[in-house]
């Protein structure tokens, strides 16, 4: 990659942030912006209950407890919680140089809502507000994916396991394995009929035994509108690439992504290289920061 595209990107995120974090950036030149924003408010009472139901629902089976005992490894649902908006940038690049998805993102990781920001067009946006899927672009080859389905996809990438928490979730543990040297404990994890876009999805993690990080995870794509007649595509297994700590949460630094085979580790041919970056946290957002922008058009309809 040449260094002037590298600057560019760098500028672009940049860019970005300070759009998103208006108080930040402008709060000495307009004392009034503040009452145009939304602060993360949600009520540590609030937290603490869903964090000790979460508790009491996963530890009253093994599966479970290995879940929670990767959710605290990870810094805690409680943390993940009450650190406020996530923001992060993921790159998500196949190899054959097709379908190249490249976003700065913003998630409400209480409510799951989410708004991206084209990394070539900053003006270019989508999101999910919890109800309806939007975007927003100068022409139709600003996003050439489904923006619909992939408004949620990368925090199910970077959000693991913190995103197995909630209801309608059903976890497997099956025998443990060895992978890339170190003993993993796996943990399947399969939804209920009508929970999210794609209920047939499953994800199984591979937990490491000894540090009870997520080191890998296999999963499948069942998105009804690729898979009408049902059915979904191979299964692929995506390993995490190096980790780093913010505001005392680890993240997955990167990702490599293989077909999923029965060889030794389930590694087959290498085909994503996922790259995840400029990930922090903030306690405010603009006001409707998620919500339908005017002139844009709305997917689910």
């Amino acid at each position: 990659m040449r260094t002037s595209y590298k600057l560019l990107g760098l500028f672009l995120v940049l860019t970005m942030v300070a759009c998103k974090q208006t108080k930040k950036v402008e709060a000495v030149a307009n004392p009034e912006v503040e009452s145009a924003e939304a602060k993360y408010d949600i009520p540590a009472s609030w937290i603490e209950k869903r964090v000790e139901a979460a508790h009491k629902k996963l530890n009253a089976t093994e599966a479970g407890k290995v879940l929670w005992s990767a959710m605290e490894a990870h810094g805690g649902l409680d943390k993940w919680f009450s650190n406020g908006y996530l923001s992060f940038r993921f790159n998500y690049q196949p190899l054959n140089g097709k379908g190249i998805r490249d976003s700065y993102q913003t998630i409400d990781t209480w409510s799951n809502k989410a708004r991206h920001n084209s990394i070539e067009d900053p003006t270019s946006i989508y999101g999910w507000d919890g109800e309806e899927a939007w975007l927003k672009a100068k022409d139709s080859t600003s996003f050439a994916y489904d923006t619909q389905f992939w408004a949620l996809t990368p925090l199910y990438f970077s959000g693991q396991p913190f995103v197995l928490d909630g209801e309608g979730v059903n976890l497997e543990l099956l025998p443990e394995q060895e992978f890339k040297g170190a003993t993993q404990k796996i943990l399947k994890a399969t939804y209920d009929a009508g929970i999210g876009a794609a209920p047939d999805d499953y994800y199984i993690l591979y937990i490491n035994a000894e540090t009870n990080l997520v080191d890998a995870f296999k999963y499948i794509v069942s998105y009804p509108q690729y898979f009408p007649n049902g059915g979904h595509a191979p299964e692929k297994i995506t390993v995490s690439q190096g980790t780093t700590t913010v505001d005392g949460i680890v993240f997955a630094t990167g990702f490599k992504t293989y077909w999923s085979t029965t060889d030794k580790d389930g590694l087959g041919e290498y085909i994503t290289k996922i790259d995840v970056s400029d990930i922090s946290f903030s306690p405010t957002v603009e006001d409707n920061f998620f919500s339908k922008p005017e002139g844009a058009e709305v997917l689910n309809k």
